[in-house]
């Protein structure tokens, strides 16, 4: 893999990843929920052909489980990371094309939202809307737009200082024009790269506050609920409750995470040409 180019390399990663989350969201649509119902009679198996990531202590098939939980936390991850990399655009416009004061404002708020930790930001946030998925959503996408926000505020910033808009305003163009014809363009790759890489951070989080008990309920199969009820059982010799769910999580993000590294280093001027 090293010998190859970085946009050879990015595309593999990007077919790697499409692939991975394509097939656990959809595999989590279509499974009925008849395939994770409650079989005593299988309680507490270990993996096997039949079953390959075993059963829990009331015999569903954890394997089926966390396809469908993976769902979720897809699901809520890509939405919440969409929300917030929308709020950190317009925010970041706003305090480099505002004034002094509202970007002073702004920048407050931003010292202030990254000052508390994400994870208990989401479970006040959470709590305060009642819990279950609408509180989750509302808590990460309220939680994670504050460094796209700097960094499409500095980009806004050296953008409004280019001949090419002076000269724009000079020919009588509004702000609205100049906004969408010289500004955005330019903002669209780092809206993507910011996207990508806030969603493995809205997953881990999604999960973490569910582990907690802070977010979706305890019947909804996600990975969350599903490491939660694991710890419970670790004790008697029941691993793989705990580790396959928590293996395939973390696969999910390291693709995600280099995916946006790569994507990053490609719009990178001083690394495209690698």
């Amino acid at each position: 893999m090293k010998k190859l180019n970085r946009r050879t390399r990015l595309l593999i990663y990007t077919v790697m990843i499409a692939v991975v989350l394509a097939a656990a969201y959809a595999a989590g649509i279509l499974i009925p929920d008849s395939a994770v119902a409650t079989n005593f009679a299988e309680a507490k198996l270990p993996p096997s052909l039949s079953h390959p990531f075993g059963t829990d202590y009331l015999g569903r098939d954890i394997f089926m489980r966390t396809l469908k939980g993976l769902s979720v936390s897809i699901t809520v991850g890509l939405a919440a990371s969409l929300i917030s990399a929308v709020i950190a655009v317009f925010v970041g416009i706003a305090a480099a094309a505002g004034s002094k004061r509202l970007d002073s404002a702004i920048n407050w708020v931003i010292d202030l939202v990254m000052g508390v930790p994400h994870t208990i930001l989401v479970i006040l946030i959470s709590f305060a809307l009642g819990r279950g998925l609408k509180g989750l959503l509302a808590g990460i996408a309220a939680t994670h737009w504050c460094s796209l926000a700097r960094l499409i505020r500095g980009e806004v910033l050296q953008l409004r200082s280019q001949q090419y808009i002076a000269v724009s305003r000079r020919l009588g163009k509004s702000s609205g024009w100049i906004l969408t014809r010289h500004l955005l363009p330019h903002l669209v790759p780092q809206f993507f790269v910011g996207l990508v890489l806030m969603f493995p951070h809205a997953i881990l989080h999604e999960a973490s506050v569910s582990f907690l008990g802070y977010g979706l309920p305890p019947e909804q199969p996600a990975i969350g609920i599903i490491l939660s009820e694991s710890m419970k059982y670790l004790s008697s010799g029941m691993w793989w409750p705990a580790v396959f769910p928590g293996l395939l999580l973390v696969l999910i993000v390291l693709l995600v995470d280099k995916l946006g590294d790569n994507l990053r280093a490609i719009i990178d001027p001083y690394s495209a040409h690698e």
